[in-house]
């Protein structure tokens, strides 16, 4: 499977995914402190829910252009490169339901 032969779809929102990455980042080390630092269960809990939320939507972002951008191009050349992307599209939503 060839995934380097366009650009990917996210790539004119690259900087955007980044900077709410490095954001994530900044929460997980700010959970990990709360442990360290042996903080009260529930604002644990209720940082790592909003970790939880901030990647979802990060992956909904990355499905949404992925849909948009790298399926749509496959569905307009069709066959096999249409089918093939199609069930990676599905093989991912699944996996994204199923966290």
């Amino acid at each position: 499977m060839d995934h380097t032969s366009a650009a990917h779809g996210y790539i004119s929102d690259k900087d955007r995914y980044l900077a709410r990455l490095k954001r994530i980042e900044g929460q997980a080390r700010g959970i990990h402190r709360m442990v360290d630092e042996e903080q009260y269960c529930i604002d644990i809990l209720t940082q790592i829910s909003a970790i939880t939320s901030a990647l979802q939507n990060v992956a909904l972002g990355l499905m949404d252009d992925h849909l948009k951008h790298c399926v749509a191009d496959a569905v307009v050349v069709g066959g096999d490169a249409a089918d093939e992307k199609i069930a990676e599209a599905s093989a991912a939503i699944a996996r994204l339901v199923r966290s």
